[in-house]
């Protein structure tokens, strides 16, 4: 049974700075990528970024391109955000998953889904 535990979320002014924690049991695949989502009250669900397991190789939206890093440790199946310069708009529920297989921007293509940490930014 594949379970993601999301942490670290909080509050935060505006300029500084969170790492949230998506740790992972469960896994099966040989091939797969853990991505980030955030949904905001009244938005969509949006895609963050996404890091593939296997060679670490990472994507990320343009709004949080040069601002946030997606980093894995193998070893503790734990993948991290680390979130800098943050503004109000990153205000959000943030929400890591996984699918088997290449990344994906669309959160529908992602099965399992953590339960989410929530991020404010004060302005």
């Amino acid at each position: 049974q594949v379970q993601l535990v999301e942490s670290g979320g909080g509050l935060v002014q505006t300029g500084g700075s969170l790492r949230l924690f998506c740790t992972s049991s469960g896994l099966t695949f040989s091939v797969y990528n853990m991505g980030w989502f955030r949904q905001a009250p009244g938005k969509e669900r949006e895609f963050v970024g996404a890091i593939e397991w296997s060679d670490g190789r990472t994507y990320y939206a343009d709004s949080v391109k040069g601002r946030f890093t997606i980093s894995r440790d193998n070893a503790k199946n734990t993948v991290y955000l680390a979130m800098n310069s943050l503004k109000p708009e990153d205000t959000a529920i943030y929400y890591c998953a996984v699918r088997e297989g290449s990344p994906a921007v669309i959160g529908g293509l992602y099965p399992y889904w953590g339960q989410g940490t929530q991020v404010t930014v004060s302005s």
